[in-house]
C-alpha cells in the first residue's frame, strides 16, 4: 500500500483536478468519495481504478479490493479532495466507460435537467424502476458531477448513462415500434390513458422551461401528471419517478 503524505504529490494534484468538468472529460475518469460509492464501484470492478484511504480511516473487512491500487493518505489530503461537510475519507478514481445498451427496451432520456441532486436523483430513480438505460441530451449537468454522484448512490455502476442527441434516438426507437412519452403540462394527455408496457421511452426536461418544444413536437405521445393542490407543477425528478413506475410493465 502507498503512503503520501505531501498535498503536493503530483497524484494528489491529479485528484483534486478531477473535481472539476474540464479534467475529467480530459483524463475520462472521475473522483467518488464515500463508503456506499466506493463499495458500490468494488462490487462493479471493472470502472474503478484506484481506492484512496485517510490514515484515520479503516477498510470495512467485507470489502474485497484485490487487485485495485489502495493508497492511504493524510487526513489534511483526504480533507482536501472532498466536497462534503462531513468528509468520510474515502474516495476512489474511477474509468468513465463508454457504455453499450445492448437489447435495451425501456429508456429514461433527460433534456437539459441542470440541478444535480434532481439528475442524481433521476438515475436512481431509473435503476430502482428497472429501466435499462439512461440518455442524457445537450444542456444537461455532467454525468459525473459530484453532487449528482452523490445523489444517485452508485446507480452510475448499474447501468448504461450515455450522452447523446435525443432526436437521433427518438427517431430511431420510433423506428422500432417502440414509443416514446415526452412530458408536458399543456397539449398532453393525462399519463393514466396510456398503457403499461415492457418497452418504451420516457423524455424529461428542464426544472423550468420543461422538455424542449421541438422535442414535444416530435413524441409519440406527450402526458402530464394532474395537480390536486395547489402547487404549480411537481418536482421533475418526483415527477419523473411516478411515470416510470406507471409505465413500466
Amino acid at each position: 500500500m502507498k503512503y503520501i503524505e505531501s498535498v503536493n504529490n503530483p497524484k494528489v494534484k491529479q485528484w483534486k483536478k478531477l473535481l472539476t468538468k474540464k479534467e475529467r472529460d480530459k483524463s475520462g475518469t472521475f473522483l467518488i468519495e464515500g463508503f456506499h460509492l466506493v463499495e458500490e464501484a468494488l462490487k462493479q470492478g471493472e470502472q474503478i481504478l484506484e481506492v484512496i484511504v485517510s490514515e484515520k480511516v479503516d477498510l470495512p473487512p467485507r470489502w474485497d479490493p484485490a487487485g485495485t491500487p489502495v493508497t492511504l493518505v493524510t487526513e489534511e489530503i483526504s480533507n482536501s479532495l472532498s466536497e462534503t461537510e462531513a468528509p468520510q475519507g474515502i474516495y476512489a478514481v474511477c474509468r468513465q466507460t463508454v457504455s453499450e445498451v445492448g437489447e435495451a427496451k425501456t429508456f429514461l432520456f433527460i433534456d437539459a435537467v441542470q440541478d444535480p441532486g434532481n439528475f442524481g436523483t433521476m438515475i436512481r430513480t431509473a435503476d430502482a424502476a428497472g429501466i435499462d438505460a439512461v440518455v442524457v441530451g445537450r444542456g444537461s449537468v455532467d454525468i459525473f458531477n459530484s453532487k449528482v454522484l452523490r445523489s444517485a448512490q452508485g446507480s452510475h455502476f448499474h447501468l448504461p448513462i450515455i450522452k447523446g442527441d435525443l432526436h437521433e434516438w427518438i427517431n430511431k426507437l420510433q423506428g422500432e415500434n417502440i414509443p416514446v412519452y415526452g412530458t408536458a403540462l399543456e397539449g398532453a394527455s393525462e399519463y393514466t390513458k396510456v398503457s403499461k408496457s415492457d418497452s418504451f421511452a420516457l423524455v424529461v426536461g428542464n426544472e423550468g422551461n420543461g422538455v424542449s418544444q421541438d422535442i414535444l413536437a416530435s413524441t409519440t405521445a406527450n402526458l402530464y401528471i394532474p395537480i390536486y393542490g395547489k402547487s404549480e407543477s411537481l418536482n421533475v425528478a418526483v415527477a419523473t419517478g411516478i411515470l416510470l413506475y406507471y409505465l413500466k410493465k
